[in-house]
């Protein structure tokens, strides 16, 4: 039962609250969002046509005329996976999460592999992949789909 001082954190304008031995008290953890439910299955499980028809809509729609420039290259890729993870959650499939990954490369007479690696559950998670391809680049998309308890 030490007095309490009150410290002002100067980086981030936070006040932090410490013992009279200089230590901050435990942090509260997180609470969860919801309740564990000890479902193995979805109830509805995702369909790729639905996540794959968005990604692809939106890949047009946004790239379609645009042209590759390397300096505003990383913000449109930003720009475009926000837009595809937004659509995508707006489909409202029940404990899932997502992780959407754009590219955008030059064409300049290049070959181009890609490849990734993850844990899987090929039984309730999935993946889908959407392409653009214009005179000056092409853009790929991949929406993974990985269900949670």
């Amino acid at each position: 039962g030490g007095k309490k001082r009150q410290d002002k954190d100067t980086s981030k304008g936070k006040k932090t609250y410490q013992d009279a031995s200089g230590t901050a008290p435990a942090e509260e953890k997180a609470k969860p969002k919801g309740r564990n439910t000890y479902r193995l299955e979805p109830r509805t499980k995702v369909q790729d046509s639905l996540i794959r028809d968005k990604a692809q809509a939106i890949l047009t729609n946004k790239l379609q005329e645009a042209t590759y420039d390397g300096a505003s290259g990383p913000f449109l890729c930003a720009s475009v996976s926000e837009d595809i993870l937004k659509a995508v959650k707006e489909l409202d499939y029940d404990r899932y999460k997502y992780v959407v990954s754009v590219l955008i490369v030059e064409k300049a007479n290049q070959a181009m592999i890609v490849a990734s690696r993850c844990l899987w559950d090929d039984q309730r998670d999935t993946w889908v992949s959407a392409k653009c391809e214009t005179d000056t680049f092409i853009a790929l998309a991949l929406v993974m789909a990985c269900y949670y308890d």
